[in-house]
């Protein structure tokens, strides 16, 4: 039986219904065409477009002089056929006359050295010459269009936080924001540790330049007052966007999730309703088994890499989100063009929705004749004729016409949930615990937690990721005993840099019955990113059962094999282990005091040492892992702690390999279960339970086997 949802996971401020868009440029054709454009967008079921945030040299040619009018013809047009419009304010790309006039606005990546002009956000948008002239093309922009009839929200700047700012004024202002967090100069030399090496200050003026530090704890707070300063800037765009909005229009902005000056948890709390880009490796990169390379940047691979972007754009605001940018057709550069092969983008985009997205956008409208992104393909190729990917996308949008208002207050369901840690993200990209191609490795944090997500996924489950901060919020709410119900199994993947507080909240959690999985890093260091001196993993021994003292990162791929040693022969032994189940980059030395030895490594040092531990502790247990799974590891790690099958398997059950279910409910209680099969071979699933099919309104009977062709997808509807 599904638990009730806790309060607020769906306090989304965005249009009802699915929404279908793209980035509409008309300024980019060479010539006009406005009508035939949004002609063909009404006929492909586009409901929203996104205009007006990449061209301030457009809105103000020249120092205060404005050309507002260009834009009216497509809201007007949009207007006339029922289009939606989220107009953008375009402070990412600034003029080149600003540039010119007030050079001091550009950037630095360090101290002095700022960066080159000819691209876009190459700017200091904590810099005052740059407020003013960035408030004043706002409120023009605004004045004359926010309470046009066919805006429905508005986005703020674009993809923030490119750039870690290292600007005089701004290091002048992190020193002060220093000394607002340490009272005195002593308590940041006890805090820090700057005996080290000897760098004790006796002033605040002698403290050094960040690209010269070698201090974790120092490079920590940079980051942290880097990100502040990201979501200042988003709240004050957003805060004059208050000065002209009507009811019903919502504020926010696109976020490309690996930006390294954004916290996407703070900078949504700003805003109305969280919005991101999740762009993606298609083609083979899709296929269930096959191994590609994967990249945690602005680009993923893999359909757990696709939901891993989806759950964290959920996780901004614990609420369903809109897609402001995806693929259309090939992106970036020309040697790397892949175009997603037929069916691939009705398959992401439902399950997008799936997992929370109440929007799908594409990036964009028509393929650019010019400029960096020549390549990067929209709805429309280069001949500005509807195509193959146009006849996709229009049957992406009967589907969602055909689902009207069925999704308003949807809440993706989870089996797992892994918590998401920005001060972990910042401290193990400072000190890498993992190496790839000999080099310290800055992804290292993404790979724990991709490890322990791509197993839930694998395992045929769905992941929630829940930032710390939220986890703690929600508690204080609504009590430990209904975060225990709704977050039964809790992985802390690399969650290393925890309060007192948080590790506490884990210790209470696990005792009053949650199923805690602690990974590599976990808890090791405190607030300040200072190893913790205790044992580890430290302030949870006791509920672990085990503990370790020394630590190996391991090159190559180290067997793991199952064992079942129990002083507690209620434990539920881990099955043999599938083939390909190995260590990765590192291990922890793992003995135990009481707890049940799940597995061991298969070589001749480390086999002393326990791979996989659990043990019971208080109502709860606590499972170690000392290692970095494999895939294959990591689904039968997840398989083996979770107390249930998986939620979607009440309705759906995959019968073929490359058949994967993702389900959530509605606020009737129907249940809604999208079924895709990734690859080239048919897939098959087969239904428990009678259901309609949402699309094509078809009941199908309990049993039945759907057949599913290559790359595609079904949307399932199921009785409360």
């Amino acid at each position: 039986m599904l638990p009730p949802p806790l309060p607020d996971t769906d306090g989304t401020a965005a249009p009802p219904g699915l929404q279908l868009g793209v980035a509409y440029y008309p300024e980019y054709h060479r010539s006009p065409r406005t009508e035939l454009d949004l002609d063909l967008m009404h006929r492909a079921g586009i409901t929203v477009i996104r205009v007006g945030e990449s061209v301030w040299s457009t809105w103000e040619p020249r120092d205060g002089e404005f050309d507002l009018e260009w834009l009216s013809p497509v809201l007007e047009s949009a207007h006339d056929r029922g289009v939606r419009v989220i107009l953008g304010t375009p402070t990412y790309a600034v003029p080149p006359w600003l540039q010119v006039s007030h050079p001091e606005i550009a950037a630095e990546r360090r101290t002095g050295e700022p960066v080159p002009w000819g691209a876009r956000q190459e700017l200091d948008y904590t810099q005052p010459a740059f407020r003013f002239y960035a408030e004043r093309v706002i409120r023009s922009i605004l004045d004359r269009y926010a309470r046009h009839p066919a805006v429905v929200g508005f986005q703020v700047d674009n993809e923030p936080g490119l750039e870690l700012l290292h600007n005089r004024a701004v290091f002048t202002r992190f020193v002060r924001w220093l000394r607002r967090r340490y009272a005195t100069v002593d308590d940041l030399n006890a805090e820090w540790g700057l005996t080290y090496w000897s760098h004790r200050l006796d002033d605040w003026s002698e403290l050094w330049r960040p690209e010269g530090n070698s201090f974790p704890q120092y490079d920590l707070a940079w980051r942290t007052f880097q990100t502040e300063q990201t979501t200042e800037f988003i709240a004050w765009q957003a805060s004059i966007v208050d000065d002209y909005r009507t009811p019903g229009q919502f504020v926010t902005t696109c976020l490309q999730y690996p930006r390294p000056g954004l916290d996407e948890r703070t900078v949504n709390e700003v805003l109305d309703v969280a919005a991101g880009n999740p762009y993606y490796g298609v083609q083979d990169h899709l296929e269930i088994g096959v191994t590609k390379d994967q990249p945690n940047r602005w680009t993923t691979t893999g359909v757990a890499g696709l939901l891993r972007q989806a759950d964290r754009a959920y996780a901004s605001r614990q609420a369903r989100f809109l897609v402001t940018e995806t693929n259309a057709q090939s992106i970036g550069t020309i040697d790397d063009g892949r175009p997603p092969y037929p069916g691939q983008l009705r398959q992401i985009a439902w399950t997008f929705v799936s997992r929370g997205a109440s929007m799908i956008e594409y990036w964009h409208w028509h393929t650019l004749p010019f400029g960096a992104e020549t390549y990067w393909g929209g709805v429309l190729p280069h001949s500005l004729r509807p195509g193959r990917v146009y006849a996709e996308i229009q049957r992406i949008g009967a589907g969602f016409a055909a689902a009207g208002n069925t999704f308003d207050g949807y809440v993706p369901h989870s089996d797992v949930t892994i918590l998401w840690s920005t001060a972990s993200r910042h401290a193990l990209q400072f000190q890498p615990p993992f190496q790839t191609s000999g080099a310290p490795d800055p992804e290292s944090y993404e790979h724990l937690v991709d490890a322990f997500h791509r197993g839930t996924v694998d395992s045929g489950r769905q992941a929630r990721l829940l930032h710390v901060e939220q986890l703690e919020e929600i508690t204080s709410d609504v009590g430990i005993a209904q975060i225990v119900s709704h977050h039964p199994l809790l992985v802390a993947a690399g969650t290393y840099v925890l309060t007192d507080a948080q590790l506490d909240l884990l210790r209470r959690y696990t005792l009053a019955g949650g199923h805690l999985v602690l990974t590599p890093r976990t808890a090791y260091a405190d607030q300040e990113a200072r190893a913790r001196t205790e044992v580890a993993p430290p302030g949870l021994t006791d509920l672990a059962g085990a503990w370790y003292e020394e630590f190996s990162t391991v090159d190559g791929e180290i067997p793991v094999i199952s064992t079942h040693t129990s002083p507690q022969t209620s434990i539920r032994p881990l099955a043999d282990l599938p083939e390909g189940s190995t260590a990765r980059w590192w291990i922890d030395g793992l003995m135990t005091t009481g707890a049940d030895v799940l597995a061991r490594y298969d070589h001749p040092r480390f086999a002393d040492f326990a791979a996989v531990t659990t043990h019971r502790a208080g109502d709860g247990r606590v499972t170690t892992v000392g290692c970095v799974p494999s895939p294959a590891l990591a689904a039968a790690l997840i398989e083996q702690a979770a107390a249930a099958p998986p939620l979607a398997a009440a309705f759906v059950l995959p019968v073929s390999e490359a058949v994967r279910t993702t389900s959530g409910s509605l606020p009737d209680g129907r249940i809604v279960v999208v079924v895709t099969s990734w690859g080239w071979q048919e897939g098959r699933a087969r239904l428990v339970l009678d259901a309609d099919d949402l699309i094509d309104g078809a009941r199908i009977s309990a049993g039945t086997l759907l057949e599913l062709p290559a790359w595609s997808v079904r949307v399932l509807i199921f009785d409360a």
